[in-house]
């Protein structure tokens, strides 16, 4: 119940904030949004990377279960 109470006051006073301060509020957006477009890019670029390391790393992995499935099928008919 508290939490519920807790959470009421926060929005009322949060939505009075930024009606009061809605100047200060456009220029904090201003300046985080592209910060959080660059921090957001960042990540992208390095999931991409860790993407196609995963997928080089499952092709040798593919490679080398060829090889030795090849390996073991001539020695079998040996």
């Amino acid at each position: 119940m508290g939490a519920l109470i807790g959470g009421i006051v926060a929005v009322i006073v949060g939505i009075l904030g930024i009606v009061k301060w809605w100047a200060l509020f456009v220029k904090g957006l201003q300046a985080a949004v592209p910060f959080f477009i660059l921090l957001v890019g960042v990540i992208a670029i390095a999931a991409g990377i860790s993407d196609i390391k995963d997928r080089i790393e499952e092709q040798k992995e593919k490679e080398k279960a060829q090889q030795e499935e090849k390996i073991q099928t001539d020695s079998e008919q040996k």
